[in-house]
């Protein structure tokens, strides 16, 4: 019992020291100055339109007051902040996995429709086609991981073009969004839409009770549930595969050199069309934990955004597991302090869309935030520039 005791120590003692030097690491690069200082700058543009859009400096203050009040002001404001960042860490996990694979999937949007879609067809349906209830323990799980399923295959589609043709990923998965959008509005205008003669709008029946995740609190006015839990769960499963296993290796040696990894011997068709795969599985899971832990239906235009905001979320994150979650929190809390922000001052919600397009741009173009406080990053190593995607053709 000592032995293992004093083994388990060792085990979590080295894990515990990779943590700090990657840590150590990151402030030495600037890595970690970046995405921070990104966001910042952004508030402070954002001040300045206020002030400017309003003439009222004061307006500005209060509008970051309401803001953060919204967000984490009371029990109730922190719960449906965290509510909002859960679809926000699926979605920027497959985004961040897919650009370790040297893939950009923008198809994130339409993988997330197409989880929801097969969740809620799971949720509602499957218990009338069996002719009976179905256990929990058995419903649940089929309706997240038909969902998943299906956004990896949606995926798949798109990576296989990328491995067989050299047909750009980037196009692909645009098209591919149209095509699953179009196709979800089609099902939930037609096939799927809810009998109900009180509906009025285009969305499916309400799934049982069986597929629907627990709530984490007995207070009815906090939404937050187990998904929340399964987000984080996930982000520790996609730090393990990526640093931990032979297949995150092979992934990162593709998108690092794939003619090196080509003459290793890796397999590059197969790592391409399994990192979409993936890539699309955490997108659709976002859209089915969405649909079995707050919605409980499909709606259309529910979820409209999120697979676009997990791009910036990615990047804001600088592709790693743990980044994405603090990422997704960030966005997840300005999501959801839009609304208090906007009843206190008049400002404009659309005032947080333009804070995060400047997030993504300081993160995206490194160099003007490195410019800008140019003292901070004096003396600092250059860090490793990842390879996010490829030319047309190129694998």
């Amino acid at each position: 019992m000592e032995r293992s005791l004093r083994g388990l120590a060792r085990t979590w003692g080295g894990r515990l020291d990779e943590l700090t030097r990657a840590l150590r690491q990151s402030v030495q690069s600037g890595a970690l100055w970046v995405p921070i200082l990104a966001v910042l700058t952004a508030m402070g543009i954002g001040g300045v339109v206020v002030f400017v859009a309003t003439g009222k400096p004061q307006l500005a203050l209060l509008a970051y007051q309401g803001l953060w009040e919204g967000a984490f002001g009371s029990p109730k404001a922190l719960s449906e902040t965290l509510v909002q960042m859960t679809p926000y860490v699926f979605a920027g996990l497959g985004i961040a996995l897919a650009f370790h694979g040297g893939l950009f999937n923008i198809g994130a949007e339409g993988q997330l429709a197409l989880g929801a879609i097969v969740a809620a067809w799971i949720g509602y349906a499957l218990p009338s086609l069996v002719g009976g209830t179905i256990p929990a323990l058995l419903h649940l799980p089929l309706a997240i991981l038909g969902g998943a399923l299906a956004g990896a295959l949606w995926a798949a589609i798109p990576g296989w073009l990328k491995a067989r043709t050299g047909g750009h990923e980037v196009i692909n998965t645009i098209m591919m969004n149209y095509i699953a959008l179009l196709m979800a509005s089609y099902l939930l205008n037609g096939p799927m839409r809810d009998p109900s003669p009180t509906n009025v709008v285009a969305r499916t029946p309400r799934i049982a009770e069986t597929a629907r995740l627990p709530r984490l609190f007995a207070d009815p006015d906090l939404r937050l549930h187990a998904g929340f839990l399964i987000a984080l769960g996930m982000a520790l499963l996609v730090a393990w595969l990526l640093w931990r296993t032979t297949l995150g290796f092979e992934i990162r040696t593709v998108g690092l050199n794939p003619h090196a990894a080509r003459y290793a011997g890796i397999p590059i068709v197969r790592i391409t069309v399994l990192t979409m795969a993936m890539s699309g599985f955490l997108a659709g899971m976002a859209g089915a934990v969405q649909v079995t832990g707050l919605n409980y239906r499909h709606e259309l235009s529910f979820n409209l955004g999120y697979g676009f905001d997990a791009i910036a979320i990615a990047l804001l994150g600088k592709v790693h597991p743990m980044g994405v979650v603090l990422a997704a929190f960030l966005f997840g809390a300005l999501r959801n302090g839009a609304s208090r922000m906007q009843f206190l001052t008049q400002v404009p919600v659309d005032l947080i869309s333009v804070i995060q397009a400047l997030i993504l741009m300081f993160v995206a173009a490194e160099a003007i935030v490195r410019t800008l406080y140019r003292p901070l990053f004096r003396g600092a190593a250059e860090e490793e520039r990842m390879v996010l995607t490829r030319g047309w053709g190129e694998l």
